[in-house]
């Protein structure tokens, strides 16, 4: 291993003075030791120089997913310095949007429980006070879909949500919504989609310190309670209370170590669910996340706990939601291939998740009038079924951003277990309102003696057995992905589980239906497909793939013949 080169003159002056300006004392400290450490020989010296010029590469950028990165001092870093330059930013866009004459903009500001999001609201609404804003801040740690809410109840110009969601427990970050006088009605409550993006980043000043940030001692206003309590007012509106008056379901759930488990067990109680088992392990926000290694629902492993103690009760459904509890992920017990043995528990998958959702809500949005959306990873059984319906539909880039902007939304999803079940409401994905509207399916179908695996068959009989699954790779240098990306495009699978690949789009190119995206879609005339793309928030290569027949066991075998040729391409 060669050794690593001596830092550059003007990253060490860089450092040097951020060791000098950083709010937080620990980062100082941190910077110290390091600092001291370059100037040596050996190991440590070489691992405290390649840690500097890691966290001085270069401005941390802003885009459509805002900023998310590991907590920590430096400009690649997120940190209070950082959060202070983005917030003043921030505030010099809705000036210049709005006008030197117009009215103050009014934010909303909110944080989930992990290392340093108070701090990091606190100085935004400090930051944005005094660049004449109103600021409304979230009384406490609150689920993100919290934070949404308040966008459009209180018709704010724009919020903020200081969350990493799902990333590993060192990260942290930084969501911009826009509402109010900032966007039309489809934006208003959603994240920022461009030009947005750029105009802010544009008005992010990333050679200022901390004398030329301007801040507020107060003035801005702490949100009552009144305010949580109108979200689960309009929560609970979900719920079809006059067709499903028995809540009669014994449920598990698990807010992983996050801010879900402040809302969500009160709103089942609410709901008349009295039968809650909250996993104890991880009932309290946490930012070590001590018994995952990713707190995140789709990681194998992160529900074991929950699954465990469904066993143990004897529980109908397990609900487990991410650490700033926007995703939603369901469990459910299956007939064991022993009659006599106790219930096999299988984690639904997010496209399967989305089409039980679905299905329950096309007749509200037939009678309504409104729409069904999902991106373009997810499963299209969503768009065949609400094709039966009568329902019209749309297919729409990744993310939520996005999937809310659909025209006449009265539901949208994403394979990775986002499910928005009321966007007027929320516009964005809710892991608790879809929570809710989850619940009161098992419900109903276990008062007629079913389950949601029945109503899985349900779907399945309308459209064909359309499984899905997903295959991803982790990657500690982001250029395997651009490469892996560049090669399939070269040269991508001339089969998919033995079938001829007739259908290979380049989505980067874009069409009428829509816009460019960094993907790549293989297809086979009987709907095997596979569609390759780089996560937009983890450094992962994500492959999502799905099939159709009219037999489930046909259609199952092929989809992992699937997986294993697809698992064997991407990590060749």
């Amino acid at each position: 291993m060669s050794p690593t080169p001596a830092l550059d003159p003007q990253v060490l002056d860089l450092a040097r003075r951020w060791s000098r300006e950083d709010p937080d004392p620990a980062h100082r400290a941190v910077l110290d030791a390091e600092l001291a450490a370059a100037g040596g020989e050996g190991p440590a010296a070489e691992a405290a120089r390649a840690s500097l010029a890691s966290r001085f590469a270069g401005p941390l950028a802003f885009g459509t997913a805002g900023l998310r990165a590991e907590e920590g001092p430096g400009e690649s870093r997120m940190n209070r310095l950082v959060v202070r330059r983005t917030a003043a930013g921030l505030g010099r866009h809705l000036w210049a949007e709005l006008g030197a004459d117009a009215a103050a903009p009014l934010v909303a500001v909110g944080y989930d429980a992990r290392r340093g999001s108070a701090d990091f609201a606190r100085d935004t609404a400090a930051v944005l006070t005094a660049a004449g804003a109103q600021v409304v801040l979230l009384p406490r740690p609150l689920p993100t879909p919290v934070l949404a809410f308040a966008v459009r109840h209180l018709h704010a110009d724009a919020g903020v949500m200081v969350t990493a969601s799902h990333n590993p427990p060192a990260d942290n970050g930084y969501k911009v919504y826009l509402g109010g006088r900032m966007t039309d009605e489809a934006g208003r409550g959603a994240q920022i989609v461009s030009p947005a993006d750029a105009q802010i980043a544009a008005q992010i000043r990333h050679t200022d310190w901390v004398a030329d940030v301007p801040m507020a001692e107060d003035g801005w206003e702490t949100a009552g309670e009144d305010l949580v309590d109108a979200y689960r007012e309009a929560a609970l509106s979900v719920l079809d209370d006059e067709a499903d008056p028995a809540r009669d379901l014994r449920i598990v759930y698990t807010p992983l170590h996050g801010v879900g488990g402040e809302v969500l067990p009160g709103l089942l109680a609410a709901a008349g669910f009295t039968d809650v088992h909250v996993v104890p392990e991880q009932a309290e926000p946490d930012p070590a996340f001590p018994t995952v290694a990713f707190p995140n629902p789709e990681e194998p492993g992160a529900i074991d706990l929950a699954l465990a103690l469904a066993a143990r009760v004897r529980a109908d459904l397990v609900i487990a939601n991410d650490p700033d509890a926007d995703r939603l992920a369901l469990a459910v017990p299956a007939p064991s291939p022993n009659d006599a043995a106790a219930p096999v528990w299988r984690m639904l998958s997010g496209d399967a998740v989305g089409t039980l959702l679905g299905a329950h809500l096309l007749p509200r949005l037939a009678a309504q009038g409104r729409s069904a959306a999902n991106s373009v990873v997810s499963a299209p059984q969503l768009a065949a079924l609400a094709e039966a319906a009568g329902v019209e539909h749309h297919v729409t880039l990744t993310g939520f951003k996005w999937i809310s902007r659909a025209p006449h939304l009265g539901f949208g999803y994403e394979e990775a277990l986002g499910y928005c079940v009321a966007p007027d409401l929320v516009r964005d994905k809710d892991g608790m309102t879809a929570a809710l509207a989850a619940a009161e399916l098992a419900a109903r179908l276990a008062a007629q003696g079913r389950t949601l695996l029945d109503a899985l068959a349900d779907a399945d009989a309308v459209t064909g057995a359309m499984p899905s699954a997903q295959v991803a790779v982790r990657v500690a240098d982001l250029s395997i992905i651009t490469d892996t990306m560049a090669a399939l495009r070269a040269a991508g699978p001339a089969t998919l589980a033995g079938e001829p690949v007739t259908v290979r789009r380049d989505l980067a190119a874009g069409s009428a239906a829509l816009p460019a995206t960094d993907a790549l879609l293989f297809a086979t005339d009987s709907g095997t497909r596979v569609l390759v793309r780089p996560s937009g928030t983890e450094p992962k290569l994500k492959c999502y793939l799905g099939t159709r027949d009219a037999d489930p066991a046909v259609a199952a075998e092929r989809l992992a013949r699937l997986e294993a040729e697809v698992a064997a391409l991407v990590a060749g």
